[in-house]
């Protein structure tokens, strides 16, 4: 694990900070944004079980956003299972098996590529350019974020 890793792990542990990159000059709302990355952290298992996650107000004043946005955010991990909570104490990250965080990043890979495969396929493209672009894109990411297989 990195220093900046630990130092994220013992942050959110004490409740402390959450190191969220949010913008907002990008078309995708501070929200999703929110919970796309504290569920990648979440299955990527950056955030472990039972981490305790800011206080919707403590979060919303870090990353200076509406507490709405955070509760919102937060209300709809909560429904994917990812985050629990616990009646005055805060958001906790919930207990989750390897299984079932593969699982869930499967099923939000299938979500998301699914309307992209079908748009290209009705655009004329063959299953197997498409298998090529994927592969390529793949490669690609791949070798910015460090894997080879």
């Amino acid at each position: 694990m990195t220093y900046i890793q630990n130092v994220q792990q013992e942050q959110v542990r004490s409740g402390a900070s959450m190191l969220l990159t949010l913008t907002d000059l990008s078309a995708e709302p501070l929200q999703s944004q929110i919970i796309r990355q504290i569920r990648a952290s979440i299955l990527a298992g950056e955030l472990e079980a039972g981490a305790n996650l800011p206080s919707i107000r403590a979060l919303a004043t870090e990353q200076r956003v509406s507490v709405i946005t955070v509760q919102r955010a937060y209300e709809s991990l909560e429904r994917e299972g990812l985050i629990h909570s616990r009646r005055g104490k805060g958001f906790f990250v919930s207990e989750l098996r390897n299984q079932e965080k593969k699982e869930m990043a499967r099923q939000r890979l299938e979500e998301n590529i699914g309307p992209h495969i079908m748009s290209a396929l009705s655009e004329g493209m063959r299953i197997q350019d498409i298998k090529a672009v994927v592969d390529s894109v793949l490669k690609h990411n791949g070798a910015k974020q460090g894997v080879t297989k």
